[in-house]
């Protein structure tokens, strides 16, 4: 059995999940393996109990604990580990030059937006509406307009994925697809964007992640 460590809280403006965890949690649907998730609470990302550092020298999430090979830790390292594992399925292109722009998309999602401009608009998220700083939230989708959205924008041209079949360059996108879902973000001026996100969120693997979907039924598979 696989066990991952995340953070998830309900509210009534839906279901607020780590964007790195649900990375792995969409691959980990993708490939059908049975997995249950270990809910941990939010503020221990912020007290690094000793039992969490055992796990993540970081003290973040997601980690991956695993029967054969203890625990695997970074979302990126782990959504490889996972599609070398369980080879069904496979996540990766199959040409080198392929892989390197697979994995140059999957590093611009992570290094670019989900540390840089997403937080300011999903941290905010975490807190009741009335304790929002709306300023900090409109420069996250400010960023998001002028900077991130032209460069996927320009990336997908006519595909209708970023390397042309499902990739693990897709994954983190299905996280920044969640969070817009719950902003209600408006994409009606990057159109090739828009529709790409609709694909992703039409995924089966989508509904691990969306906010639609209770604490009670995204608990992992069996």
């Amino acid at each position: 059995m696989l066990i991952l460590a995340t953070t998830e809280r309900e509210y009534p403006w839906g279901v607020l999940r780590s964007t790195n965890a649900s990375k792995v949690k969409v691959v980990l649907e993708e490939k059908g393996v049975v997995y249950q998730v270990d809910r941990l609470h939010p503020g221990d990302l912020w007290k690094k109990p000793p039992e969490m550092l055992v796990k993540h020298p970081l003290g973040k999430v997601p980690y991956l604990e695993t029967d054969e090979d203890g625990v695997i830790y970074d979302s990126t390292v782990i959504n490889e580990y996972l599609d070398d594992k369980y080879t069904d399925n496979p996540l990766k292109p199959e040409t080198a030059s392929a892989r390197a722009r697979m994995r140059m998309l999957e590093n611009y999602a992570d290094e670019a937006i989900i540390s840089v401009d997403l937080p300011k608009l999903w941290m905010p998220m975490w807190s009741s509406p009335e304790k929002r700083n709306l300023d900090v939230m409109e420069q996250g989708r400010e960023g998001m307009r002028k900077n991130r959205l032209p460069f996927i924008e320009s990336e997908l041209g006519q595909q209708e994925y970023l390397c042309g079949d499902f990739s693990l360059a897709d994954v983190p996108y299905m996280a920044i697809a969640m969070v817009f879902e719950v902003d209600d973000f408006d994409l009606s001026v990057f159109p090739l964007t828009k529709a790409y996100f609709d694909r992703l969120r039409a995924r089966g693997s989508y509904s691990a992640i969306s906010p639609k979907t209770s604490l009670q039924d995204s608990l992992g598979s069996s």
